[in-house]
């Protein structure tokens, strides 16, 4: 999911970072065999989505960037599982999705939190998504916020942190090591 971005590292354009973080996120999902990527974006992103999404990608237009409307449009489309992730996080391994996706044969939700910055990086479910899983945005949502919803809180499990790219304390956590985020490591001087 395209989710806001309030700020770039100094002197790199903000609308650059953001879809270089976006398209590198994009790239790795796309390149994983047991899942298939998609790319969810409000009206006024649909322009950022065409331009980073691989050919035959399925682009989803949603009202707002929060998570119901994206399994909306995934359960719509006839999946049975899917996973919202964050379009900040550009160096994030492909196994932290199947690490997400992994406890929905027990859990009715897994939550992958954003790190020390809080919030998620990412949220899946089987589909069509719980009736008591609330709406929320990856930005101020918790594991804890989602249990208090649940039926009982072992609905909700947590899976492995992953960091979003939110501020520029941030900028430390990436792993030059990791392969990937071509795009986000160009703008940060190679």
């Amino acid at each position: 999911m395209l989710v806001p971005v309030p700020w770039s590292p100094p002197g790199v354009d903000l609308a650059a970072w953001r879809a270089a973080m976006a398209e590198d996120v994009v790239d790795l999902l796309a390149r994983l065999a047991q899942a298939e990527a998609a790319i969810a974006a409000t009206r006024d992103d649909l322009a950022l989505a065409g331009e980073i999404a691989w050919p035959g990608m399925r682009i989803y237009e949603i009202a707002t960037p929060t998570v119901l409307p994206v399994l909306a449009a995934a359960a719509a489309d006839g999946f049975e599982q899917a996973a919202v992730i964050a379009g900040d996080a550009p160096d994030v391994p492909g196994m932290t999705l199947g690490k997400l996706l992994r406890p929905l044969d027990a859990k009715s939700v897994a939550v992958a939190p954003a790190g020390p910055g809080g919030g998620l990086f990412g949220v899946a479910t089987s589909l069509p998504a719980p009736d008591w899983l609330v709406d929320h945005d990856l930005d101020t949502a918790s594991a804890q916020l989602l249990r208090r919803t649940a039926p009982s809180p072992g609905e909700v499990t947590s899976t492995p942190p992953w960091r979003r790219l939110r501020g520029p304390t941030d900028l430390a956590g990436l792993e030059p090591a990791l392969e990937g985020w071509e795009n986000t490591r160009a703008l940060l001087g190679g």
